[in-house]
């Protein structure tokens, strides 16, 4: 089953949800503040955008800004960035989908046809 990790007042997190709802999909809803995606699952979406950590990460939030993390990420290895994601689901771009060995972040309905597909 499809895990959609996402954050109940995020605007494009209910975009995503209305999606999948209208697309008939069966998902496991996590509120990302309440559990952060694991490491594992965050490795696998690491693989799924080539390796490029900072996908990852919700750029324009305000954690993000808190935490100096434009000037901190480029310093911080692949395994360090991961555990922090691990512990704060505010850092983590959502939604975040997980469907089997590949994920999704953030919500463009065509990106979204095309995993899905």
């Amino acid at each position: 089953m499809m895990k959609l990790y996402q954050y109940p007042k995020c605007s494009t997190c209910v975009k995503a949800r209305k999606y999948l709802d209208a697309n008939g999909l069966e998902i496991e809803s996590i509120n990302i503040v309440d559990q952060a995606p694991t490491k594992d699952e965050l490795e696998i979406m690491l693989t799924s955008y080539d390796g490029n950590i900072r996908k990852l990460f919700n750029t324009s939030g305000m954690q993000y800004r808190e935490l100096d993390m434009k000037s901190k990420l480029p310093n911080m290895s692949d395994n360090e960035a991961l555990d922090l994601l691990a512990g704060n689901g505010m850092l983590v771009k959502r939604p975040f989908l997980i469907n089997g060995g590949k994920g999704i972040v953030g919500f463009k309905e065509a990106d979204w046809d095309a995993f899905l597909a």
